[in-house]
């Protein structure tokens, strides 16, 4: 029998996109060496500011639709805050791909590691381990520039528009607690918590609607809601409470970097947005030009990105060699930060960039 093989679209993108990218890709390559059983074809695509000044494109011709074609899509990082579009905004191709393939269901983990910062003195900020479900092709964000959606844009008045609909957000509830049974069975919590703020908008009020009607069908999952404000508030009092948070596209985006911030900062913030075909990981940090090619990157969100698409193309292809894979690289990651072994200069420590990963590849080839 013939070893599956996928291929993965892969975007570097700009700044240290370049570097985490090459990064995840090393690991990625060490535990596929340990596991066997599959292998991955990388194909390149050019986009970015970077290519966007050299070119006058955001994504080489085609990019889009190659990278459609692919069993799953890599993104390292894009943007820089000195290239922008003439409307002023930054250069964001990955959000058009985010609405052409519909991936409605943004995965962000948030989770504590043994000898990583910690922000909140209580004892038991160590158990935090949840995930924030962002909804990533509607809400506040269906009107964002790159759509040129907006209703009103004068020299007196700008309008954006929230969109919420029954399609996407059935899919969205339904992703949200299957990741949840999935989670259980795992031995997590089992809750999703609806965020929103459906006493004031009618949007949000349509959101929670849905969910109600959805909650029925997941009897072995329990169900909680939280106003916006409140889940910001919760995530200072008490995040080690929360299992699934399914929220709107903006929420998502402001809390999920909150959250972040509570187990060390966006140097640990991976990224999944699914859809129903298709696939983007992505670390949810930015492309921190400053320190680009010094060796200065925290590569570890790019790098759990990956283990989030290994588990991705596992569920999608029934693979378990992948899932195994996955597995391999967030155990080598946990165990790393317990040894006192994992110290990157994000966090003060006294390892860049190539030296965490050859530590996160050591670990793995020794297991």
């Amino acid at each position: 029998m013939s070893t599956p093989s996928f291929q993965i679209a892969t975007i570097k993108g700009d700044g240290i996109g370049i570097d985490v990218t090459e990064a995840t890709q090393a690991v990625i390559n060490a535990a596929q060496e340990k596991v066997q059983g599959f292998s991955l074809d990388y194909k390149l695509i050019s986009a970015g500011a970077d290519y966007y000044k050299e070119t006058g494109q955001d994504i080489e011709d085609g990019g889009e639709e190659a990278a459609g074609l692919a069993d799953a899509i890599f993104l390292g990082a894009i943007g820089l805050p000195s290239i922008r579009y003439s409307d002023g905004t930054e250069i964001s191709p990955h959000l058009r791909l985010r609405d052409r393939f519909q991936l409605y269901a943004g995965v962000r983990p948030i989770k504590a590691y043994p000898n990583a910062p910690q922000r909140l003195a209580d004892p038991r900020a160590s158990e935090i381990d949840m995930v924030i479900l962002r909804e990533s092709t509607e809400g506040l964000f269906y009107s964002a520039a790159v759509h040129n959606r907006c209703p009103v844009e004068t020299n007196d008045e700008v309008q954006d528009i929230v969109r919420i609909t029954r399609k996407t957000t059935e899919k969205l509830h339904d992703f949200a607690f299957r990741l949840a049974q999935k989670r259980k069975n795992r031995g997590k919590m089992g809750q999703v918590t609806c965020v929103d703020k459906a006493n004031v908008f009618k949007s949000m009020a349509f959101f929670r609607q849905i969910f109600d009607e959805k909650k029925s069908s997941y009897s072995d999952i329990k169900s909680t809601y939280n106003y916006v404000d409140a889940q910001a508030l919760d995530f200072i009092r008490r995040p080690w409470e929360f299992d699934v948070l399914v929220m709107e596209n903006m929420f998502g985006d402001i809390l999920s970097d909150l959250a972040g911030g509570l187990v060390g900062g966006m140097g640990m913030a991976s990224c999944g947005e699914i859809g129903d075909k298709h696939g983007l990981f992505q670390p949810a940090h930015g492309s921190a030009p400053d320190i680009m090619g010094q060796d200065k990157a925290n590569p570890l969100a790019a790098i759990l990105s990956g283990s989030l698409m290994l588990d991705y193309l596992a569920d999608k292809s029934g693979v378990l060699s992948l899932e195994n894979a996955a597995k391999v690289i967030d155990h080598a990651v946990y165990q790393g930060f317990k040894d006192k072994a994992i110290r990157p200069m994000e966090f003060g420590g006294d390892m860049g960039t190539k030296a965490v990963t050859q530590e996160i590849i050591k670990r793995i080839q020794q297991k």
